[in-house]
């Protein structure tokens, strides 16, 4: 019997609309609507509630911070500009501390170049090193002994003769090498830039040449400093 009285066609029961004497009052809230306008006031009336508890057991000798370092712009709160935070000299000493770490990394790469290099060189794999052995001889016959010798002696491997493995070593020795270079290239670049930095911060009158000023051309700022007379 449930199946045959679900099956017979309903009556569909809409909620009636804003009657035509109250249309000034614009369309008539449902029930649905009611529900939303309702949680909606219970929410601001807990959040009043909760500010009402707190302003009734607040610390009268409470302090932070904030009360005065921030400010109300159009009832907003905004922190007051850190851009004059540190004084002169607190930034001239930072200035110097991260130059010295450049520095310091800039050695330290330049010391791994060289000791790659070295061990590269004395192994013989140095493709750019020019090392020979001088040999001195009082006549011809004894040059061409000498020759006979140092060709029958000489022990030192070619590229091809060197394992595989070996030779995937020495290339990423020589992957190494080269990124090193490339490194030691932008820290130099850095460190000059922040030299120069630190260096225009200093006391002194001081101005950007012009290009026809230059002597010789180049794409950074040249600054020149007046001289002064030191006591």
């Amino acid at each position: 019997m449930s199946s045959l009285r679900n099956a017979l066609p309903r009556r569909a029961h809409k909620e009636r609309s804003q009657p035509h004497s109250r249309r000034r009052f614009g369309l008539l809230e449902k029930h649905k609507d009611y529900v939303v306008r309702a949680k909606a006031f219970h929410q601001k009336e807990d959040a009043l509630q909760k500010l009402r508890e707190k302003a009734a057991f607040r610390n009268p000798d409470e302090f932070y911070f904030k009360m005065i370092k921030t400010k109300t712009v159009k009832g907003v709160h905004k922190l007051e500009s850190e851009a004059n935070k540190y004084t002169t000299e607190e930034l001239m000493l930072m200035k110097t501390q991260d130059v010295g770490y450049i520095l310091q990394k800039l050695q330290s790469e330049k010391k791994k170049i060289e000791k790659l290099s070295s061990v590269l060189h004395m192994h013989g794999l140095d493709s750019g090193s020019s090392s020979k052995h001088v040999y001195y001889a009082e006549d011809r016959d004894e040059a061409r002994e000498i020759q006979a010798s140092v060709a029958e002696n000489k022990e030192n491997p070619t590229s091809e003769d060197l394992p595989k493995d070996i030779k995937r070593k020495i290339a990423v020795s020589y992957r190494e090498l080269e990124t090193r270079k490339g490194r030691v290239k932008e820290l130099e670049k850095i460190y000059m830039e922040m030299a120069m930095q630190k260096e225009l911060q200093k006391k002194g009158r001081k101005r950007k040449l012009r290009e026809d000023e230059i002597v010789s051309p180049t794409s950074k700022p040249v600054y020149k400093w007046r001289q002064e007379r030191k006591r």
